[in-house]
């Protein structure tokens, strides 16, 4: 799995007598970079590439981790308060009087794994900027799924020598010091550093250094110390087990962030040939409903023509066809009116069929009604029990009653349905 680690760079800082320091070079007047540095890495154990890139054009990557400045993270061992989701809030007021900054301008982060009542480290550095930096880069679809530290406290022993901004020398040299006691850098210049790593820790430790300056970091120290560029040395946070976004910070929408995250790792080359294959299935299954679509056109219009070739077959008389269904019905109504014959929808036939679901004890009707293949009926003083009883006559010859206003009104089922 891809994943590219992102160095936000060192805040900007005030120098002595309250003068601003300048604005970098490639950094913009709201103190965000014009460029990033970065590292990608394929396997999360050797950087396959690494530069210095406009945040459009950062490389894609299916993971980021943003890699904070060590200049700018302070780490605190408290009691962390049982506050649930108040913990930031807890956290901030029982830190308030350690901090220098007012608590609503930093942003805290929790040691993984604790909870309330443990003791726990806390790292802490600056909201505004850490929020800034997560924003501008989440506007140009560069998600940030982790930000992690650099350094941070742990049982094994590391130390790590760098360059300062003085420059190569003994005195432009620092160490970044990380134990179980917590993480400090160390200007190397006096004798007290010297006093501090005894033969004892020195042995026990685990210690790195830039290129540049590894002989003289191996001087000093008077053993060997392994080569890191600053890449390689990123490479740890990748394992690390902390993550900066907790709170405030903590990365949100994430199915939203999946869903434009896998549609930009689609259009990348290498899935070229995905996207040549689900166009293609695409055409082939709309021209398929085409197909499907055209045959049940042909379907419909045969049947069609089958039911308008009956109807001039049996009735030649017929010239116009509009609705042969309805042109047949009629024209049958007609043959069996001129035989003599009686209609379901005739008065005869509804007469009949409430003469024999007429409920015995029952007087005939007072008024009767007929029109256009209703027959109605005066239900005065009639009880549920009777009218429940010819409804039920009625519906087992196929006739359906319905019953308004003290009126039964009958017609058949059929009839009603098409109506």
């Amino acid at each position: 799995m891809s994943t590219l680690l992102l160095f936000l760079p060192p805040r900007t800082r005030l120098r002595a007598l309250g003068k601003p320091a300048p604005i970098a070079p490639d950094s913009t007047r709201t103190g965000l970079p014009r460029e990033y540095e970065w590292a990608l890495t394929d396997d999360g154990s050797h950087i396959e590439r690494e530069g210095r890139s406009p945040v459009t054009r950062l490389p894609a990557a299916e993971t980021v981790v943003a890699v904070v400045s060590e200049s700018d993270i302070s780490w605190r061992r408290v009691d962390l308060p049982r506050a649930g989701r108040q913990m930031r809030a807890a956290l901030a007021g029982k830190l308030e009087e350690a901090l220098l900054e007012e608590p609503e301008t930093l942003h805290f982060a929790v040691e993984p794994d604790a909870a309330g009542g443990d003791a726990a480290w806390v790292a802490i550095t600056s909201k505004p900027w850490l929020a800034e930096h997560l924003a501008h880069l989440d506007a140009a679809n560069i998600f940030v799924d982790r930000v992690a530290p650099l350094a941070w406290p742990e049982e094994l022993a590391r130390g790590h020598f760098f360059e300062t901004q003085n420059g190569v020398a003994e005195d432009g040299i620092s160490l970044r010091w990380s134990h179980v006691d917590g993480v400090s850098t160390l200007p190397l210049q006096g004798g007290m550093p010297r006093q501090f790593f005894q033969p004892g820790l020195v042995n026990a430790a685990q210690w790195t250094a830039t290129p540049s300056i590894a002989t003289s970091a191996e001087r000093w120290l008077g053993t060997a110390v392994a080569v890191l560029t600053p890449a390689q040395r990123a490479l740890g946070a990748i394992d690390s087990p902390w993550d900066l976004r907790q709170f405030d910070l903590a990365p949100r929408t994430r199915g939203i962030r999946a869903l434009r995250l896998a549609g930009r790792n689609l259009m990348r080359k290498p899935w070229q040939p995905a996207r040549r294959g689900l166009a293609a299935l695409l055409v082939v299954q709309v021209l398929g409903l085409n197909l499907w679509a055209w045959h049940q056109h042909r379907e419909v219009n045969a049947r069609r023509e089958a039911v308008n070739a009956t109807l001039t077959s049996a009735f030649p008389e017929v010239r116009a066809i509009l609705d042969a269904p309805a042109q047949m019905q009629k024209q049958v109504d007609m043959l069996r009116i001129a035989g003599g014959g009686i209609g379901q929808q005739d008065l005869e036939s509804q007469l009949a069929a409430a003469a024999s679901a007429w409920p015995q004890g029952r007087a005939p009707a007072d008024t009767i009604n007929f029109e256009s293949g209703r027959l109605a009926l005066s239900a005065q003083n009639w009880s549920p029990p009777e009218i429940e009883y010819f409804r039920s006559q009625l519906q087992s010859d196929g006739w359906q009653l319905d019953v308004t206003n003290g009126q039964l009104t009958l017609s058949r089922a059929s009839a009603q349905g098409r109506r």
